[in-house]
């Protein structure tokens, strides 16, 4: 299976012609080749399952502007895919969860040392174990689309492509793009703006399967389809408006404020995320820095100036873990020298 698998992609018109059958409203092969899609999946090898999943775009786009009569082997291929991950391999309900990275340990984003004057010391952040946050549950099993499950399955499917996004191959970044494009506009004025003219009737969404949408065009836009990608984000930006959904708008808008004027390195449209390494921040000490701290070490210096009887300014330099602190200029005296306050003396002869 392995082999037959690097056989797939070392075929180039193997693809094309796959989505030319897809596309396709009365093709004769789509039925065999749905089935022999998910018999890909369902194997263990994890290229012949991203095989499958780049196409999940375009099967997208193909069931929702369809009929649904027309479309039954898609529909039970998108089925079988939402079943077969919704399970582990001892057929138990997963649970997808992420870990948030304890600041305790250094990373390519912070230094430890670097968290300032904050109440997080070493010790307490090292108290603080990694939290697991689950961002999908438990997902009971489906065995048809309804309107009430219909969005909630397509969303899952656009997690698990978003999932596995950075594996898939630039034709697979066009169709999402051309999806989320045509998803959004069909029906609508602005698909006269078009270069396709077919005629679609509108088609229902969700903001939570637009968010997912956001989520693959962003990951486009830096992968090679800039124009393609910044076109399917205004055109969900634009659904987004007149649905009036929060979650797509307040995305959309953040990703539009964060893109580079110009397409990045060049008319490829590849960009790598740039992160500025800092080096590690020298330690000043282990030891907090409070007021009796700093009275020792002045205690201590008053006892170096009575053994020298004198000490300049250019003395005071210190190449201790307590460099920072610098002083004024200043002199002492021997404490025998120490003659006693004019004030005092003046104040006597008033009064007597």
């Amino acid at each position: 299976m392995s082999g037959y698998a690097g056989v797939l992609d070392q075929k180039n018109t193997l693809v094309p012609a796959l989505y030319s059958i897809i596309q396709d409203p009365d093709s004769e092969l789509l039925e065999p080749v749905c089935h022999q899609l998910f018999e890909l999946y369902r194997s263990s090898e994890d290229c012949l399952r991203r095989f499958t999943l780049q196409f999940l775009p375009e099967l997208l786009w193909v069931y929702l502007r369809r009929d649904r009569h027309s479309s039954g082997c898609i529909e039970a291929l998108l089925l079988g895919i939402y079943n077969l991950e919704i399970v582990d391999k001892d057929g138990n309900g997963k649970l997808f969860s992420f870990l948030i990275p304890s600041l305790s340990k250094p990373s390519i984003y912070h230094e430890p040392s670097s968290l300032g004057s904050m109440a997080l010391t070493e010790g307490a952040l090292c108290q603080h174990d990694l939290i697991r946050v689950i961002y999908s549950g438990l997902h009971p099993q489906r065995e048809t689309f309804t309107a009430q499950n219909r969005f909630e399955v397509l969303c899952f499917l656009m997690l698990c492509y978003n999932s596995l996004v950075v594996y898939m191959p630039h034709s697979s970044h066009r169709a999402v793009c051309r999806m989320s494009s045509r998803l959004c506009v069909s029906g609508f004025p602005r698909q006269q703006l078009k270069a396709w003219t077919t005629p679609c009737m509108r088609v229902l969404l969700e903001p939570q399967f637009m968010v997912q949408m956001l989520a693959a065009v962003y990951h486009a836009i830096y992968n090679g389809e800039w124009d393609a990608g910044r076109e399917a984000l205004d055109d969900i930006l634009y659904r987004a408006q007149l649905e009036l959904y929060s979650e797509p708008l307040l995305l959309g808008n953040a990703m539009k404020s964060s893109l580079p004027g110009s397409a990045p390195d060049g008319s490829q449209g590849r960009k790598v995320l740039q992160v500025e390494v800092t080096s590690s921040i020298r330690r000043i000490s282990r030891c907090t820095i409070t007021a009796a701290s700093i009275r020792r070490l002045r205690w201590k210096r008053e006892g170096e100036v009575n053994a020298s009887h004198t000490l300049g300014p250019a003395d005071l330099t210190n190449t201790g873990p307590l460099s920072w602190i610098t002083a004024a200029p200043f002199s002492f005296m021997p404490l025998d020298r120490v003659s006693k306050p004019k004030t005092v003396t003046r104040v006597r002869r008033i009064v007597e």
